[in-house]
């Protein structure tokens, strides 16, 4: 397990990803939530996931150690090209929940060729009057105004770190009291689950919470054009998901060619717990056998 590897891109930025699982393994790309950071993969129930598999996971633009960049999302799949590259990777599988959604569904569009497969869970997409319905008010909210008041979202996230850094547990609670649902508190309320927020918070917010601020601005300025992607993406939907709403199904709707899961009777953080179980779906029930046959 190496969890900060440098990776100085073609632009002059720098990107900052870890590594879990076998070196040798099939690859997985896991793209991070918001907020999140590499290091969140490897803190999850059951990681590395599965075994024969290679997981790669970079901070994103403005999370973690991976600098910052106001295209973030335009460029990011040229950066994840850049990083399998460095890797001596040429085609491998993608996953990423909530925030990295849209990141994931970048590279669908840009690099299709790259992919062995793709997935997304409660994915952030496009703000619609239909994508957003099942989402908490204060989210709508924020996605609503994020980009005409771009200036306060960056202080409120700057307060956000400052809280990060400083007691990261207050910060924890605050969330959980305050924007979750009541299956996720029950999930948020676990010690360990706990630890894996707490953990997590500082590094997230190393860049005073820009790449947090710069995600919040998507939805109401979408510009990847979902019904252009078209390699498979299976789209999974918490049914109780009122921190992404019903985006999920929006985004699987204008797909060309989409799987859509639909979880019964679970919230945005069922996915801590079923990482595996989606990785499973997501490379093949048979391609899983012949990994843990080559793994032993």
């Amino acid at each position: 397990m190496k969890t900060e590897n440098f990776l100085w891109l073609s632009d002059g930025k720098t990107m900052c990803y870890a590594e879990y699982g076998d070196p040798w393994g099939e690859p997985v790309f896991l793209f991070h939530g918001n907020p999140g950071a590499r290091i969140s993969w490897g803190l999850y129930p059951d990681s590395p996931f599965l075994p024969g598999i290679r997981i790669i996971a970079p901070d994103r633009p403005g999370y973690g150690r991976t600098e910052y960049k106001k295209d973030a999302l335009e460029r990011w799949p040229n950066d994840i090209s850049e990083l399998a590259d460095h890797l001596g990777i040429d085609k491998f599988h993608l996953f990423a929940p909530s925030g990295g959604g849209p990141y994931a569904l970048a590279c669908a569009w840009k690099v299709p060729e790259r992919l062995k497969s793709v997935g997304v869970f409660g994915s952030v997409g496009p703000y619609t009057k239909d994508s957003v319905q099942g989402a908490n008010a204060p989210l709508k909210l924020l996605w609503r105004l994020a980009n005409k008041l771009f200036f306060l979202v960056k202080l409120q996230n700057r307060i956000m770190a400052r809280l990060a850094r400083k007691d990261p547990a207050r910060l924890f609670r605050a969330i959980r009291d305050l924007e979750l649902s009541e299956y996720d508190k029950q999930i948020a309320s676990r010690k360990e689950i706990e630890n894996v927020f707490t953990t997590v918070f500082p590094e997230s917010y190393l860049q005073n919470g820009i790449g947090s601020a710069y995600d919040v601005t998507l939805p109401k300025r979408w510009t990847i054009p979902l019904d252009q992607i078209k390699c498979k993406v299976a789209v999974w939907q918490a049914e109780q998901d009122i921190l992404a709403g019903n985006m999920a199904k929006y985004i699987a709707d204008q797909l060309p060619n989409s799987e859509f899961i639909l979880i019964p009777k679970v919230g945005h953080l069922w996915i801590i717990e079923h990482v595996k179980e989606v990785l499973e779906r997501l490379i093949g029930h048979e391609e899983i056998k012949r990994l843990d046959l080559d793994h032993q």
